[in-house]
């Protein structure tokens, strides 16, 4: 075999490739960020840190942000061993999932009236806390149910060490990312304001309410085998 045929028969299984890696990590990267919507966590975060100071913001930021990845990557490596462990089958958890993510989704299609992420009384205890970045920040705000049910759904649905690296690294983006829009919270919220923060949020309910149905119907055919 000549150079030129080995070129032209190895570029398009590459690209292949590379394009089918870019597509699964597009793909998680947005199925996680629309259900850990830093977006929203912003004003609880700029109201649980008033009384810090920029320095301790931004320390707590990073710790929040440290935090949640440990949580979601641990997840992400031991979901499978969860569902064999308690005897729960790949439908049953896609289903329960996107249970979990349809109720996350719709508070968020409803950031007004039932969109917080923190009841009266959580708040109130969060404030007398001198260390917020686990409780409440990484937990529940940032890696709850809902994203802890998409992380698990990664797992599930990984065919090899690739796709766990794959997955991994979506995490990585979406932790960095969060990272960086709880530095830029007071920024953003003072020129975005709350109503832009509502439809971006709304947008991202969006988008986890069609997750949310796309895991409930692969549950489902993955159930009665129809697929």
């Amino acid at each position: 075999m000549t150079m030129f045929e080995f070129v032209s028969d190895s570029v398009p299984e590459q690209t292949s490739y590379i394009i089918g890696v870019g597509a699964l990590l597009f793909a998680s990267f947005t199925s996680l960020f629309s259900i850990v919507n830093p977006l929203a966590a912003m004003p609880l975060f700029l109201s649980l840190t008033d009384r810090f100071t920029e320095k301790e913001r931004i320390q707590t930021a990073k710790k929040a942000s440290l935090y949640m990845f440990g949580v979601l990557i641990t997840f992400l490596l031991i979901g499978t061993f969860i569902l064999s462990f308690f005897g729960i089958s790949l439908s049953g958890i896609r289903i329960a999932g996107g249970l979990i993510i349809m109720r996350a989704a719709y508070s968020m299609l409803n950031p007004e009236t039932s969109g917080r992420k923190l009841s009266d009384e959580d708040e109130a205890a969060a404030m007398e806390k001198e260390d917020i970045s686990f409780s409440p920040m990484a937990l529940p705000l940032l890696s709850g149910p809902g994203s802890i049910a998409v992380v698990i759904g990664f797992a599930t649905q990984a065919d090899g060490i690739a796709d766990y690296v794959i997955n991994g690294v979506s995490i990585l983006l979406v932790v960095i990312t969060t990272y960086g829009l709880l530095r830029l919270a007071p920024m953003s919220v003072k020129y975005i304001g709350t109503t832009g923060l509502n439809v971006m949020t709304r947008l991202m309910g969006f988008i986890a309410l069609a997750i949310s149905v796309q895991f409930i119907l692969s549950g489902i055919s993955r159930y009665f085998g129809l697929g």
